[in-house]
């Protein structure tokens, strides 16, 4: 089969190597091959942080080139647009709507673009984008926290890749502590069914 590259982009202190975790153990769990790499920018002050995981086929480097990308996910509208470069004609972008503006920004910094100007950016060169509000829904499930569940629903929802949602689940299982796996599943569970109600 052929390999599927996912990106993940996000900012310190959003669950993004949690995220990679959960979707690397569920395609382990589907007894398909995978590789993750990581790169973490400033983690730990709200840096960027970029994850990339392969699934499936032979896989001969960790790293996802340019352009290669079948799902990018942004788990902050910003640092989806920073991964724009992976992007190509097909690719497909689960973006979070709930921005996290870095406070040089708010000083003096660069302006931080409206959500409109990032969603047609990434229209412009994508496939599909598809956004949502994460904080929302992961916030009716108890706990803000869980956004990275709630888009990681959205990707077993659209289903662009060789997962069943059951893998997904025990993925996720693998990755939580227990005393939290209720909220991760019912937070996945969300996003789940808001992207099936749109797959086209």
């Amino acid at each position: 089969m052929k390999t599927k590259n996912v990106v993940i982009a996000g900012v310190g202190g959003q669950g993004v190597i949690l995220f990679a975790t959960a979707l690397a153990n569920a395609a382990l769990m589907s007894d398909l091959d995978v590789s993750v790499s990581e790169i973490h920018g400033m983690a730990q002050r709200g840096g960027s942080v970029i994850s990339q995981v392969r699934i499936g086929g032979r896989i001969y480097s960790p790293t996802i080139p340019e352009g290669g990308a079948d799902v990018i996910v942004g788990l902050e509208p910003l640092e989806a647009l920073r991964a724009l470069p992976f992007s190509n004609e097909r690719t497909l972008v689960l973006l979070n709507t709930k921005s996290i503006i870095p406070t040089t920004a708010l000083l003096k910094g660069p302006r931080y673009p409206e959500l409109e100007e990032i969603i047609e950016t990434l229209e412009r060169f994508c496939a599909r984008v598809l956004a949502i509000d994460a904080f929302a829904l992961a916030r009716r499930c108890g706990s803000a926290k869980a956004q990275n569940m709630v888009i990681l629903g959205a990707l077993a929802g659209l289903g662009p890749l060789p997962i069943p949602p059951e893998a997904f689940e025990k993925g996720i299982a693998a990755s939580v502590p227990k005393s939290s796996l209720g909220l991760n599943l019912e937070a996945f569970r969300r996003g789940m069914e808001l992207a099936s109600a749109q797959k086209v």
